[in-house]
Parts: structure tokens; C-alpha cells; sequence
């Protein structure tokens, strides 16, 4: 294919190939692989390109795998379905296909035009205490190692392998296929409500606790919070969705094109942003809706920003949220996006954020036409000093001589690696910064 430029949806990274390919089937992926390794290039595999980072970036072959897509097998079992899924399908038409054969994923981000081999490679995840992130749903996995060769491994099959892979950042070799861990479909309840911080605060406990899927957002200059209450309802409940003019009205105008030109206004007059906080946080009304649960998970972002997410200790929530507050305060630095905060299960994951420890999520976003580095850099140290992981998928400057120490099995990370990529054909300068060379 012609020599092109490749771009991330938040602009954050480029590359430019020695050459895009998009096989067709498993077998031509294959080809492409070894043929890559017969001439010496670097491969990465891209799916949607929601990752801040440059996760995906080549100066090799660049295998884009939109035309693997859905699901080629479903298997009963007791308590729902063995899914097994092409690396490429999109999340959105992943819940669709899933939804009328009667399941559902057991939980999802707030986006979801990832692919499902994107979305489980960078470790991304939805809320909810009693729930891990969407790697801790995949039972197997179909891999493409560097020598073109196809590897099945699951927890019972190549265990090390399926350990590293089902969140390995890329760096083992290019998932062509995921088994998932589906559930009987259900609906969510949603209440969503605006809150002060210290009533969210004070119920805190409370909310992660007793509510199946909990989250907020702080509003910076203000004690003031959005709360998202979601309860999973069996699969005969019926659904009161939002009617269609206010989900237009809420959902697309002012969520996406009022708050485009809120944040072009502040981009021009930041003095003026406390007080837009203060006002958009008032004007925020209460709403509760019952709908499938994949369209209460996921909403439309169309706002252009740049993210960076932490998790860290979930007691150490409020003490994390105090020091942001009081920096933002003492800098004078004005932040217009809320900042978000979701809740995770510990898991066992290797390179899971959550591995080992229940986790909240703090994540920072800045408008994508001002400089998010100052806020950034000081979340991040902040973070840090609570022994916080940076999203793998979102703007951080960690490096591996400092992650190591917070990833029992790094090191593990690392062996299975040098055995199935000794050569790195699967390399790249962000993997070089987290993972070393």
C-alpha cells in the first residue's frame, strides 16, 4: 500500500508506515507477519486508535484489523456464554451482535468505539467495586507470535502466554481472537444526579458498597459533583429510556457541541472558567432511565481533549482528591473538564491497574487546543505518591525502571516476552519507555 500518514483519534500520535495492511482472514495475517520477519520490519497491529498514547505507532507495517470482525463461535455454560470474537470487532457492534443472542459483556468503559483487541490490551475498564476491568472477562485467546505462527492459549493452555497477552500492551504478538466470559443480558438503571462533593464523599463508602456500578465527576473550582448510579436489572425488566428529544437534546447538544463552544471560549478567556464551572455544575439536572446495559455504559464523546487516568488505592481517594484540589487552588492553574472518578475490583491480572488491590480511578482531561502538561504533571506526581499506575493507554511519563516496583509480575511481563519476541519485531518507542528494551 502507498506510504500514508497514520493518526490516533486524539491527535496525540502519528506514524508513518513502511506499509498499512488490513488482511482479510486469520491465515493472510499470518502471512503478513512472516513476511515482516523475512525482511527485518517492525509490526503493530491498530484498532480504532483511541489510545492517548503510542501504543500502536510503527515505522514498519501497521496491520490495521478492521475486516476481523464478529463473533465466529458462542458455547453455553452454566452461567452464560463462551464468546469467541475477531481481535478487530468494535465494541458498539460487539454489544449489538451479543444483545440478540441473549448476552451481554458483564461490563464496559464509558466509550465504545475501541476494538475488543485495543480495549483489552490497554487495560481499559468500566466502574463498579464488585467488577474488573474488561481483561479479567477474557477465558482465551488466539495470538499471532513473531515468526507468523498461531498460538491458542487460555489459563489451562500455554497459561504464561495467555497470562501476558490478555493484557500485553501489543508487546507479545498481535491477538487475532478473544474468548469472552459473557453474561445472560441485562438492563441498567441509571440515576444520575448532581451532588456537592462532601455529600459524595461522606456516602462514598456507602455507594461503593451497596450500588452495582458507581461513578462521579468533580467539577475543579468548585465543591461541586455529578453522580452516576447504575443497578443491573434482570433481563425482563422493562426499559424507560430517555426519551429521544432530551437523550438529543442532553446527550448531543449540550454534552458535545455546547460544551465544544464552552471550552473554545475558555481556551480564548481562561480567567473565565471557575465561574463557567460553577454555572455548568448547577445547571446539571437529575435524570433516571432504565435502558440495555451497554447504552447505559458507554455515551458520545465528541469533544477532542487529551486524558490522563491514574489508579490508586481506593482508600485513598479523598486524600488524592484533596491534594489536586488544593493545587489547583495554590497554582492558578483554571481546568475546565471534570475530573472523573470510577471504582474497580482487585484483579490478577499481570499488568492490571487494579492487580491485587481494590483501585479508584482518577482521570484528567484537558481540551485538546490548551496545554494539559502543567495539570498533568503535577496530577501525575501527586498520583504517584500514593503509589498510583497510569492507564497504559492514556498520557503518562512513567517509565519501566519506575513501574516495575508496582507490578508484582513485571518481570514474568518480561520473560514471556523475550521467549516469544526475541527480536522485538513488535516494538516501539512508547513499549521501549514502559517496558525497556
Amino acid at each position: 500500500m502507498a506510504l500514508d500518514t497514520w493518526r490516533n483519534w486524539a491527535g496525540t500520535q502519528s506514524a508513518h508506515p513502511h506499509r498499512f495492511e488490513t488482511p482479510q482472514s486469520v491465515s493472510e495475517l499470518r502471512k503478513i507477519v512472516q513476511d515482516a520477519a523475512r525482511r527485518g520490519l517492525h509490526v503493530k497491529a491498530v484498532g480504532a486508535g483511541h489510545s492517548f498514547t503510542g501504543v500502536a505507532v510503527t515505522d514498519g507495517v501497521l496491520i490495521n484489523l478492521d475486516a476481523l470482525t464478529g463473533i465466529e463461535t458462542l458455547n453455553l455454560i452454566a452461567d452464560g456464554a463462551h464468546v469467541t470474537v475477531l481481535a478487530g470487532t468494535r465494541l458498539h457492534d460487539l454489544n449489538e451482535m451479543l444483545w440478540y443472542r441473549g448476552f451481554a459483556m458483564t461490563n464496559l468503559g464509558d466509550i465504545d468505539a475501541q476494538s475488543i483487541a485495543g480495549a483489552i490490551s490497554t487495560g481499559t475498564h468500566g466502574t463498579g467495586a464488585g467488577f474488573g476491568g474488561l481483561a479479567t472477562q477474557v477465558v482465551g485467546l488466539q495470538i499471532v507470535l513473531s515468526d507468523g505462527s498461531v498460538a491458542d492459549c487460555s489459563p489451562t493452555e500455554n497459561a504464561e502466554l495467555f497470562e501476558a497477552a490478555r493484557l500485553g500492551l501489543g508487546a507479545i504478538g498481535i491477538l487475532s481472537k478473544i474468548t469472552l466470559h459473557c453474561v445472560p443480558l441485562f438492563s441498567l438503571t441509571a440515576v444520575e444526579a448532581p451532588e456537592s462533593l462532601d455529600d459524595t464523599l461522606a456516602q462514598l463508602q456507602r455507594d461503593r458498597e451497596l450500588v452495582d456500578h458507581f461513578e462521579f465527576y468533580w467539577f475543579p473550582h468548585t465543591r461541586r459533583t455529578q453522580t452516576k448510579r447504575n443497578t443491573r436489572r434482570p433481563r425482563n425488566t422493562p426499559n424507560t429510556p430517555v426519551h429521544p428529544v432530551r437523550a438529543y437534546v442532553e446527550d448531543e447538544i449540550l454534552s458535545n457541541a455546547v460544551f465544544e463552544g464552552v471550552n473554545r471560549i475558555s481556551t480564548l478567556v481562561p480567567s473565565a472558567i471557575p465561574r463557567i464551572n460553577r454555572l455548568t455544575s448547577r445547571a446539571l439536572g437529575r435524570r433516571e432511565f432504565t435502558d440495555r446495559s451497554y447504552r447505559v455504559f458507554a455515551s458520545a464523546r465528541r469533544v477532542r481533549f487529551r486524558e490522563m487516568e491514574y489508579a490508586i488505592p481506593a482508600d485513598a481517594l479523598e486524600a488524592t482528591l484533596t491534594e489536586i484540589d488544593n493545587w489547583v487552588n495554590r497554582s492558578g492553574f483554571t481546568v475546565a473538564f471534570p475530573v472523573e472518578v470510577r471504582f474497580a475490583a482487585a484483579d490478577d491480572v499481570w499488568l492490571s491497574t487494579a492487580h491485587g488491590r481494590e483501585t479508584a480511578y482518577i482521570a484528567v482531561h484537558q481540551y485538546h487546543r490548551r496545554e494539559h502538561e502543567t495539570y498533568f504533571d503535577a496530577v501525575e506526581q501527586i498520583a504517584r505518591a500514593v503509589d498510583g499506575r497510569p492507564h497504559w493507554g492514556k498520557m503518562h511519563s512513567r517509565t519501566a525502571d519506575d513501574l516495575r516496583s508496582t507490578y508484582r509480575h513485571f518481570d514474568d511481563f518480561l520473560a514471556v516476552r523475550d521467549k516469544y519476541d526475541p527480536d522485538r519485531m513488535f516494538d516501539n518507542p512508547y513499549l521501549q519507555q514502559v517496558l525497556g528494551r
